[in-house]
């Protein structure tokens, strides 16, 4: 396969096969693989109309003992579950996504980056309402697939701070709503925001609570992390997606000797925080210099020398090792795809 693996950017590409369940009668039947690209659904499809659709992001590494590693496959099944049943899709068992996965990444296998190129494979689930309904009602009908694609860093400044704006006028999520759950609405609802934050310079947008506008929610499509005083902090908050990035990311920090708080982060909080992130399947992490908030005129610098953090650092290259093979798995977070 001729890619220029180290160039890479974030984006789609197409590859050679795909893999479809189908949900009818009740039921799933088995899995199918397809060359197209393309689907055929019904004009009156759920996922058309009443937003019945829900995806995962996840990656497939290639350690340099040749061995293709898959990544806490389990949690983002049983976080595509809690999707489903948010909104009343079918809910795809363990052993179909599991093997749908693993068929997507045997077949496309040479494309795949080699170890060492920064690059990985990502693996994207997707659960559609295919049946037709006219009325606000869950479909009888379901299509689970699975596509794959390789891709470089989701930032394209890499492993390096970027500034984030605040943006107040805009709600990612309700408290009650569907934040934490991953659908296809909660990024809709965010392009309008992260297109203002990129119009005036920044990288992405920064959500504050829905309620109150005084805590920190969300960093564009990401979870967001602070460190200080030995201690990582992150929103605890019913509107925020549960990270499975930030999940590991709290566990390797107490294996650090870190303290991990899960609490509500009041903004202005950020003058005190000696390093932050945003981390996610995508980015990892990607470290934060700066946070403007143009409704209050502050700006918050959270890096001084505009390098990344040390502990961002060490937190951001222990998972990389760990998912790539290069460190032992102590926490029992990969699988090798054979």
């Amino acid at each position: 396969m001729e890619l220029d693996w180290k160039n890479l950017g974030f984006g789609y590409m197409p590859t050679d096969y795909n893999v479809r369940c189908y949900y009818r009668n009740g039921k799933w039947g088995e899995l199918e693989v397809h060359s197209s690209q393309k689907i055929d659904i019904h004009i009156a499809a759920t996922c058309l109309h009443y937003g019945q659709e829900s995806f995962e992001g996840m990656k497939a590494y290639m350690g340099k003992d040749g061995q293709i590693r898959i990544f806490r496959w389990k949690d983002n099944a049983a976080r595509m579950r809690s999707s489903a049943k948010g909104i009343k899709l079918a809910e795809v068992p363990d052993e179909i996504f599991h093997s749908a996965i693993v068929k997507a990444i045997s077949l496309n296998k040479q494309f795949v980056p080699p170890h060492g190129t920064g690059a990985s494979l990502y693996i994207r689930p997707l659960l559609l309402g295919t049946g037709p309904e006219i009325g606000v009602k869950p479909s009888k009908e379901y299509v689970f697939m699975v596509f794959v694609m390789p891709v470089g860093p989701y930032f394209k400044e890499g492993f390096k701070p970027v500034d984030m704006m605040v943006c107040r006028d805009f709600d990612r999520a309700a408290p009650l709503g569907t934040g934490n759950i991953k659908v296809g609405g909660n990024y809709a609802a965010s392009m309008l925001s992260i297109e203002v934050a990129h119009n005036k310079g920044f990288a992405t947008a920064l959500y504050l609570d829905a309620r109150e506008k005084k805590y920190i929610d969300e960093a564009g499509p990401a979870n967001f992390f602070g460190i200080k005083n030995n201690t990582y902090i992150t929103p605890d908050s019913p509107s925020v997606l549960p990270s499975i990035t930030n999940k590991c990311l709290q566990e390797l920090a107490k294996d650090m000797g870190l303290k991990v708080e899960r609490r509500k982060i009041p903004i202005e909080e950020l003058e005190e925080l000696e390093e932050a992130g945003a981390c996610g399947t995508a980015a990892i992490i990607s470290p934060i210099g700066k946070i403007a908030d143009p409704a209050s005129n502050k700006i918050y610098t959270i890096s001084k020398d505009g390098k990344p953090g040390k502990v961002s650092e060490q937190l951001y290259k222990r998972l990389i090792a760990i998912q790539y093979g290069d460190e032992v798995d102590k926490f029992g977070w990969t699988e090798i795809v054979s």
